[in-house]
């Protein structure tokens, strides 16, 4: 089936419905296309940019279209459109995550194996939120090491000073250590790594995407929804798992095969919007002056 014109923007899926948002998180972050080579995924970005010129090659299906957005919402930045660095891409999040959490749960017991684990957990981090930075907001080099410095230095500080803390207490508390020291990281990584858009305010528009200005307020509602949503996405996996693992590790054929405990853990753990009514007084009355009572809400990109 061939297409004069198609909104390759739009809605793949309903995203007034949880499915439909659901769908969609899906979609992008499927694993699968981070093996995918550079090469392919410049094909897809080619044909995206082709469609929204209103220039779709002939014979082109609509399924074509769909799967090379997908593409190109799992590899390229929202708002630069360059592709990003592999490690940082949504798509790299399940793998990559699941690896780290499985050995930081597994890896808990020496002063030396939490600090590594919990130094390479942080540097992940920091490359993901700087890959998914709102990129209207830059960032210097000078930020982004003050940055990985203090979410570092707040992980290891809370990881090695529990995990003394803890000798004596029940082994499972011990467990929990992990999930501590990465809701006590996030809380500084990501708005530090963010600190500009706290200072200088995000670019909000209106829901056909035309730019009404910059708010503080909205950059702060946003990075406190990725703070809360990316430690209560780690709750599941680094709260259950030890508890899980604590009774498997006393069953016979667990002791036997201590070697693959860590490799066990590992596969076991497996925009928004806001009213113009809450923005900064300045912003509110010069988006009022300008189209009245026509903008109710504003849009913005939380970044992940």
């Amino acid at each position: 089936m061939a297409f004069r014109s198609f909104d390759i923007d739009a809605p793949r899926w309903d995203q007034s419905t949880f499915m439909g948002r659901l769908k969609h998180f899906f979609n992008i972050t499927d694993c699968r296309t981070a093996l995918l080579p550079d090469s392919r995924l410049d094909e897809a970005k080619a044909l995206v940019e082709s469609c929204r010129a209103g220039s779709i090659p002939p014979g082109t299906t609509e399924e074509q279209l769909y799967f090379a957005k997908k593409l190109y919402d799992s590899a390229f930045h929202p708002d630069t459109g360059d592709r990003m660095n592999l490690i940082g891409r949504m798509s790299f999040q399940v793998p990559g995550g699941m690896a780290i959490t499985g050995f930081m749960l597994q890896f808990y017991r020496t002063v030396p194996a939490v600090v590594f684990w919990q130094w390479v957990n942080q540097s992940f981090n920091a490359l993901v939120n700087y890959t998914n930075r709102n990129a209207a907001s830059p960032i210097t080099p000078k930020q982004i090491g003050v940055a990985y410095v203090t979410a570092t230095s707040t992980a290891l500080a809370t990881a090695v000073g529990l995990n003394l803390y803890t000798k004596k207490a029940p082994p499972l508390v011990a467990r929990w250590v992990p999930f501590v020291a990465v809701a006590a990281a996030n809380c500084v990584n990501i708005p530090m790594m963010r600190q500009q858009e706290i200072l200088n305010g995000i670019a909000v528009t209106d829901e056909n995407g035309n730019k009404l200005g910059h708010s503080k307020k909205a950059a702060i509602k946003g990075i406190t929804q990725v703070v809360i949503s990316r430690i209560t996405m780690a709750a599941p996996g680094m709260i259950i798992m030890p508890i899980i693992m604590q009774r498997m590790e006393k069953l016979k054929f667990m002791q036997r095969i201590t070697y693959l405990h860590g490799p066990i853990q590992v596969m076991m753990v497996g925009v928004f919007s806001m009213a113009v009514s809450k923005l900064e007084p300045e912003l509110r009355d010069s988006i009022i002056s300008q189209y009245g009572d026509g903008v109710q809400r504003v849009y913005f990109n939380k970044g992940l």
